[in-house]
């Protein structure tokens, strides 16, 4: 049996996250989960190994099959290197073509030189095997190639994706900047939340915006394969292993069956101010199969536990003018967080570190609701506000670096111990990014 070596890109600071899901992926394909890298993990195994992890991790953004890697000194070595390989085993001129090009420290005039040079050498190599050369397609392409530079080394992906896997296909709201499905699944399993896991626990999302951690949280519950609803790029490629896909398949199909039988475990909540954004939520929630979570439509200065047992909050809250707009005019897009540009570009614009009026009003009220109503609870909240704790008049237990695309955050975690006699005001600004304990 062949053996590929892949490399699943993720957001950055879910590589432990990642390594971790792939390592349990090994109960349905043969996989050896390598190094660790800022930005993503690279694993071994048969092509039902790249396949399997296409169809069931929440986690990673992109599967790409390595080609080959190479050093190299100039452009014209990088051309040489992608003439040689042998396109024409894994498509045709028939199929349209996308290059992609990153690196670090790379010696090149440019990337997007780079990127045409060897968008020439694949074309000229399936000319010269084939006789034709593909089209290019940047925006729905067949085949996508990517390459990554160093200062010293190229190496050649095939991505077996297509679109990017936190697209599951259950969306319907287009916002310019919703929260990335992979990384509220990271976010999700940073808090615990497993699919063995989940039936003994309570999951709420004060401000759910349109759903994102809700939607995922249920088909992690249900076991459901996040790529269940999509279509993945390496369907359009030459060579591939369709027996074990057919295999995957089956299993993905028997467990959408069998949580459609069991049902949304009644352990999920969610509310939020903004009636639109419920409305949202809900058609979402019910395109990803988990259509009868119980929302509310409740402010979250206002909130209370939705059962008498502890749990876990998890949020990406609105600031500034978003906290104006929800529930008090027309709702934006992007009131679910963070936007998929992969530069990093936030929606709401918001990084920084002195929080205005609005902010700093609202974010109290928030913290008192927390301290008062939910003793026993532990609270996850995204941001990239660096100040929230301390709008919050909460202390941290832990502070774990996380990234949309490339705008740094940060998920607080808050655990909401009773009797806690220590002040937020005993500690510097910034805190330290682990220790503490929550103060109630």
């Amino acid at each position: 049996m062949a053996s590929f070596e892949f490399f699943a890109p993720c957001p950055r600071g879910l590589e432990e996250a990642l390594a971790a899901e792939l390592a349990e992926l090994g109960r349905l394909a043969p996989i050896s989960v390598g190094k660790q890298v800022p930005g993503g993990v690279h694993f071994a195994g048969p092509w039902a190994a790249g396949m399997a992890a296409n169809l069931h991790s929440r986690i990673a953004s992109r599967v790409l099959l390595r080609v080959a890697q190479q050093g190299y000194r100039t452009e014209q070595d990088i051309y040489d290197f992608a003439l040689n390989q042998r396109w024409e085993e894994w498509f045709g001129y028939q199929q349209t073509l996308r290059v992609d090009v990153t690196g670090i420290k790379a010696p090149v005039r440019s990337l997007e030189f780079v990127t045409l040079r060897i968008k020439d050498a694949v074309c000229d190599r399936l000319r010269e095997k084939t006789g034709a050369r593909p089209n290019i397609d940047t925006m729905q392409p067949d085949v996508r190639v990517f390459a990554f530079l160093t200062a010293t080394d190229a190496t050649l992906y095939l991505d077996t994706s297509g679109e990017p896997l936190f697209k599951r296909g259950w969306r319907l709201d287009k916002g310019a900047a919703p929260l990335r499905e992979n990384l509220a699944a990271g976010i999700l399993r940073l808090a615990g939340w497993r699919t063995d896991t989940a039936a003994d626990m309570v999951l709420y999302d004060p401000m759910c915006g349109s759903g994102t951690f809700l939607a995922e949280a249920a088909q992690i519950a249900l076991g459901v394969p996040a790529g269940a609803g999509r279509r993945f790029g390496f369907e359009k490629l030459r060579g591939y292993d369709i027996t074990a896909w057919q295999a995957l398949k089956v299993q993905a199909a028997d467990a959408q069956r069998d949580a459609r039988v069991r049902g949304v475990p009644a352990t999920i909540f969610g509310s939020d101010i903004s009636g639109d954004m419920l409305v949202k939520s809900r058609a979402n929630l019910e395109r990803a199969g988990v259509g009868d979570i119980g929302l509310k439509q409740v402010d979250a200065r206002d909130m209370s536990p939705p059962v008498d047992r502890p749990g876990i909050i998890v949020a990406n809250p609105p600031y500034g003018e978003r906290i104006e707009v929800r529930g008090r005019r027309a709702p934006r897009d992007d009131d679910d967080g963070y936007s998929p540009d992969v530069q990093g570009n936030r929606g709401g614009g918001f990084q920084r570190n002195q929080p205005d009026g609005v902010d700093a009003a609202f974010f109290k009220a928030f913290g008192d609701a927390l301290k008062q109503r939910f003793t026993g609870w532990s609270a996850y909240l995204l941001t990239a506000d660096m100040s929230l704790p301390g709008q919050m008049r909460l202390r941290e237990s832990r502070r774990t670096p996380l990234y949309n695309g490339a705008l740094e955050c940060r998920l607080f975690r808050f655990d909401l111990i009773a009797g806690s006699v220590r002040k937020r005001g005993e500690r510097d600004g910034e805190g330290n990014a682990e220790g503490g304990e929550g103060q109630a």
